[in-house]
């Protein structure tokens, strides 16, 4: 079974050898390529140079030899085309100037992408150096998760800005989210002309709303993008960080695919979405600082956890972070790999 067959048939729930595995932020800080490259490169270069993007992508496709690979970018691009600007710190994303005013939101303006972004030839890159048997994928920052960095102006704790602006002018934020919205399907569709198999959707900060406010300031833009994705005939993962208290909404979103956090036990989220859809995920991103043997038997745990043998992306509850061990990722994915269902 090749490697785009085994995901796209786990994605539509239908019999599969084992589970497909990849790792979000697969690439990046815990690998010594990596950090070769950053030596001599900013993680903006890296991010806009498609020679050294799509290198960053193959980087863990050829340590692993995961499943699938996702294209060496970063979600907050898109807003450096609606007028913002965006520096990439050593503490986190910048976005200025912070979108809380309507005078603001008149200098922003829905992305134009006449000119082609560097992640359509990333791609592009990637899929001249792997075959089509290989998946690729894209991804966005839903509305909400890419409003709350507009909005706050760097990385935050409590999100009071965002949370502001929903209580005091939820009509402003209903704008934003809008063309945002706008935007980021302008974006993901350049990535599917390159050759995107499947898109992945990180809505990371909704897990700070009320499952209320999901409904209202999260849900219908999701929804948006999962029916466009879809009608260009390409799965759609989403990811939200704290998902438990949504299910039953995210059951609605027309997505593929939920990306589980760690918190959340699969089986629960896969019956609290009633079967609708298949789920990632969810070893904890931790767990990677222990033993290759120790990562292995919780690899296990998690897969025979599901009890499904199908509908299910093997993955981490979030991104790969700073200091993980290579050798116990490596012996997350050689589980996986080596797992046979039945």
């Amino acid at each position: 079974m090749s490697k785009r067959e085994r995901f796209l048939r786990a994605i539509r729930q239908e019999p599969v050898d084992r589970p497909p595995v990849w790792l979000m932020r697969q690439a990046g800080r815990y690998l010594p390529e990596y950090q070769a490259l950053k030596q001599h490169h900013s993680f903006s270069d890296l991010c806009r140079t498609p020679d050294l993007a799509a290198e960053v992508s193959l980087q863990p496709y050829r340590i692993f030899d995961v499943d699938g690979i996702i294209v060496f970018n970063d979600i907050l691009i898109p807003l450096e085309y609606m007028g913002f600007s965006v520096l990439f710190t050593e503490t986190g994303p910048e976005v200025q100037p912070p979108l809380r005013s309507e005078e603001i939101l008149a200098d922003i303006h829905k992305a134009n992408f006449d000119k082609t972004p560097p992640v359509f030839e990333t791609i592009r890159k990637i899929r001249a150096q792997v075959d089509s048997n290989v998946p690729i994928l894209g991804f966005i920052g839903a509305p909400f998760t890419m409003a709350a960095y507009a909005v706050e102006g760097s990385m935050s704790r409590n999100f009071v800005q965002i949370k502001d602006l929903r209580f005091q002018n939820p009509g402003l934020l209903k704008q934003i989210l809008e063309i945002i919205t706008e935007t980021v399907l302008g974006y993901i569709r350049i990535q599917i002309d390159a050759g995107a198999d499947v898109v992945q959707v990180f809505d990371t900060w909704a897990g700070i709303l009320t499952p209320s406010d999901y409904r209202e300031f999260a849900l219908p833009y999701q929804k948006v993008i999962a029916e466009a994705v879809r009608k260009e005939g390409r799965p759609v993962i989403l990811y939200v960080n704290g998902c438990a208290p949504y299910l039953e909404a995210i059951a609605e979103s027309q997505i593929d695919v939920l990306s589980v956090d760690w918190r959340t036990d699969l089986r629960d989220a896969y019956h609290g979405l009633h079967s609708r859809c298949a789920v990632q995920g969810n070893l904890d991103p931790c767990a990677l600082f222990a033993s290759p043997d120790t990562v292995a038997d919780l690899t296990k745990a998690m897969i025979q956890g599901f009890g499904q043998h199908t509908g299910h992306i093997a993955n981490l509850g979030h991104g790969v972070l700073p200091n993980s061990r290579v050798e116990s990722a490596h012996a997350f994915v050689e589980t996986v790999r080596n797992y046979r269902y039945g």
